[in-house]
């Protein structure tokens, strides 16, 4: 019997939550973070994970970032206004049809979007994991604090890596040989 706070693929969808154009380059750590989220992405869609994608008012802060957009099986944006993924209705609905029962959560910035997702989502019965390698603030502190503040409302905070592995439960398998060069380290 494995633990319940470990992922299963069957029943996890992974949300990445406006990493945008014009938002981005107020994260100056983004550019360390991009290779974890770009991993997660490509794993996921190896492993047939659903993974959903949101931009905040794209009008504002224009489109997904490219290197993002090229990660994902397909682009399909959903545009939001409220800071919480949750207030969009085609969210729940989607995460539904998935089956999850936990969500992954990267993006920006993590002090607003992403910790009001994650309060909404676990409110909503879901687990919700957030690699600390995967999302960030303009402002560490911001960081820091909204970590520490999704941590305590029941958020599983781990790592990227960590979270990759769960998923691939072990090594040796056709899975584990087909994700296993987005695995070593660039």
């Amino acid at each position: 019997m494995r633990h319940p706070e470990i992922l299963q693929k069957a029943k996890t969808a992974f949300l990445v939550v406006d990493i945008q154009e014009k938002l981005i380059p107020a994260i100056s750590i983004y550019p360390k973070l991009e290779p974890c989220i770009l991993r997660m992405i490509k794993v996921a869609a190896e492993l047939g994970i659903t993974t959903l994608l949101t931009e905040q008012y794209p009008k504002g802060l224009g489109s997904t970032l490219p290197s993002i957009k090229e990660a994902l099986p397909s682009y399909e944006p959903i545009e939001k206004n409220t800071f919480s993924c949750c207030g969009v209705d085609i969210i729940q609905q989607k995460l539904e049809e998935a089956r999850a029962e936990a969500v992954v959560l990267v993006g920006v910035e993590a002090h607003v979007c992403v910790q009001q997702t994650a309060l909404d989502l676990l409110a909503a019965g879901f687990r919700v994991h957030v690699p600390a390698d995967a999302v960030a603030s303009q402002r560490k502190f911001d960081w820091q604090i909204a970590i520490e503040r999704m941590r305590q409302a029941g958020a599983i905070i781990s790592t990227g890596q960590s979270i990759i592995f769960e998923l691939l439960v072990e090594a040796g398998t056709p899975e584990f040989k087909a994700v296993l060069p987005l695995l070593k380290d660039k």
